[in-house]
């Protein structure tokens, strides 16, 4: 769960300014301050490879790629700190925060998944600007992607093990081998009678009790629940 600093509640200007001198990064929701947490070497390590692919897809494009230390206002409350983010329109050199990003990622993990496939999901899904939302899992190879058409339509795509996913803005598949390569995944563990080690480990994740995800909401018949 995400520690959330007794202050509040604040302005975007005050959560700014408390922002640009804090030793710590915290994301903004509902006037509230929440830390953001410390980031592991393999959560580090898929960042790097995701941020690598992007830039060399954007190299001579309008669009840049930032990582890590970029904010992002989902809507009027709510303003966090993706892992990746990409933005396609004219932007000074000293920006610190978007309010138009194309394309979000988030390398997920068990402490932050609920808040990743939950909260930050239904206000990225709000964000006009914004073609496609990626969570990555960074201790198995698979990922999910939220995916908008030009309909202005969501569609949830996964990919498992191998694969990649079409990102939109940059026009660019995004392979597994992409964002794992040189990542030191630990061990699945499963119950003993288990084949498929890939379904056991969604299991897993549905039961550790996800926060709803919107998207069942547009696709009931044929969402899967992780």
């Amino acid at each position: 769960m995400r520690e959330k600093l007794n202050l509040g509640p604040l302005t975007v200007e005050e959560f700014l300014r408390i922002e640009d001198g804090a030793e710590r990064r915290h994301e903004y929701v509902g006037g509230h301050l929440f830390r953001v947490e410390a980031t592991t070497a393999r959560h580090n390590a898929i960042i790097g490879n995701v941020a690598a692919r992007l830039r060399a897809a954007a190299s001579g494009g309008p669009c840049a790629v930032y990582f890590c230390d970029i904010l992002v206002r989902a809507d009027a409350t709510r303003i966090y700190y993706p892992d990746v983010v990409v933005a396609c329109t004219p932007h000074a050199g000293d920006t610190v925060m978007f309010d138009e990003a194309c394309l979000v990622f988030e390398v997920t993990s068990r402490s932050t998944r609920r808040t990743d496939r939950g909260e930050k999901l239904d206000a990225y899904l709000t964000m006009p600007s914004l073609r496609a939302y990626v969570v990555i899992e960074q201790t198995r190879r698979h990922m999910t992607a939220y995916l908008r058409d030009h309909a202005g339509e969501w569609r949830r795509e996964e990919a498992m093990a191998a694969g990649s996913i079409q990102l939109p803005c940059l026009d660019v598949p995004l392979t597994l081998a992409d964002v794992y390569e040189g990542v030191d995944l630990p061990p699945l563990r499963v119950r003993e009678g288990d084949i498929d080690a890939e379904r056991a480990w969604l299991e897993m994740i549905d039961l550790e009790g996800e926060e709803h995800d919107p998207l069942e909401d547009l696709f009931p018949e044929e969402y899967e629940v992780y």
